[in-house]
């Protein structure tokens, strides 16, 4: 596809790198209507880049065998190999190469090589303006959860929490991703992954666990627990009243996710939500030689005390069989049925 002069011209100034200094500063604004990127089609050019933690050769030869096993077509960031202590790259080559991809008409999806830590020094230097006039499918998990609030909080546009461009894709992952991205439909249901269910006999994290039976209405809206207990009391903090909030975590002890959950629900209040989902959050038990609560009785502590709906184990978070789940798209959980339904499609 042949690239506008005027396009071109904008592409080569995100690349141009401006210091994080010079970036011009914007004022929190309230979230406007949302905003549906086009669904994705067979043949797409999907951006494949790396604004968090650095990467490696193996793990971009397995992201684009990811992106063509789907059926679409790989463009890479410039600054996709770059290595600056743990992130990929400077926050300005990070920023750059999230700003060219939004730009490039070529381009549908941006898809996060990983996740790893870094997003959320980008926040204040991205041109959330640029952002709105070129809505594009976002996915990702773990740090992206920085750029999925941020970008939504700042535009309206609808993101995807979900796997990273390097994830290991199972039929399941496979299945909802692909779903909710290029099929639009009024309502779709996604069901808990059995593959998971499976697991629960000898990992019991992985079962599901309800504290509070019930049925609930309201907008997606979370993910990392510890992301989004960062961006709590920032402008891009999570909208969590009204909310069916869905949090995960990874490799943390048990105190931790007990400082992050107390965190927010002193920030915000978890029962302001209309629904507390936790999902499954892996090797997140106590460290070795610790007195320590268990992971279910940590989240018991948050959880239990709840009168909405409020479960864990479902398929979210750092897991192989992980549904993909758009922002701030009006859904509807039913904790008998062990479902989170989609009332509205997230792509146009």
């Amino acid at each position: 596809m042949k690239i506008s002069r005027r396009h071109f011209g904008a592409i080569a100034a995100a690349l141009s790198l401006p210091t994080l200094a010079a970036a011009r500063p914007h004022s929190p604004r309230p979230m406007k209507k949302l905003i549906k990127p086009p669904r994705l089609k067979q043949g797409d050019f999907i951006g494949l880049i790396a604004p968090g933690g650095y990467t490696n050769d193996g793990a971009v030869d397995k992201a684009v065998r990811n992106i063509e096993a789907l059926g679409f077509r790989v463009k890479t960031g410039r600054y996709l190999r770059e290595v600056f202590g743990n992130y990929a790259g400077s926050s300005e080559q990070r920023v750059a190469d999230l700003h060219a991809m939004f730009l490039d008409p070529e381009v549908k999806a941006i898809w996060p090589i990983r996740g790893g830590s870094g997003c959320i020094s980008l926040l204040s230097s991205l041109d959330y303006d640029l952002i709105r006039r070129n809505p594009k499918v976002l996915i990702g998990y773990s740090d992206i959860t920085a750029l999925h609030l941020a970008i939504y909080k700042q535009t309206g546009l609808v993101t995807f929490h979900g796997p990273v461009a390097s994830s290991t894709m199972t039929p399941y992952a496979s299945e909802h991703l692909m779903a909710v991205l290029s099929e639009p439909r009024a309502s779709y249901t996604i069901p808990m992954s059995p593959e998971n269910a499976a697991r629960a006999a000898s990992e019991p994290h992985f079962g599901i666990h309800t504290f509070t039976h019930g049925v609930a209405t309201g907008a997606l809206m979370g993910g990392n627990l510890s992301m989004v207990a960062a961006l709590a009391g920032t402008p891009y903090a999570a909208d969590i009243a009204g909310s069916i909030l869905f949090l995960e975590e990874v490799n943390e002890a048990p105190y931790r996710i007990d400082r992050w959950m107390t965190q927010l629900d002193l920030a915000g209040g978890f029962r302001s939500a209309a629904a507390l989902v936790v999902g499954i959050c892996e090797n997140c038990g106590p460290e070795h030689e610790d007195v320590s609560l268990t992971l279910e009785r940590t989240l018991g502590l948050h959880l239990h005390p709840l009168t909405i709906p409020a479960v864990s184990g479902y398929s979210i978070g750092h897991i192989r069989n992980q549904c993909t789940l758009p922002m701030g798209i009006q859904a509807r959980i039913d904790t008998q049925a062990q479902t989170i339904t989609l009332l509205d499609a997230a792509v146009a």
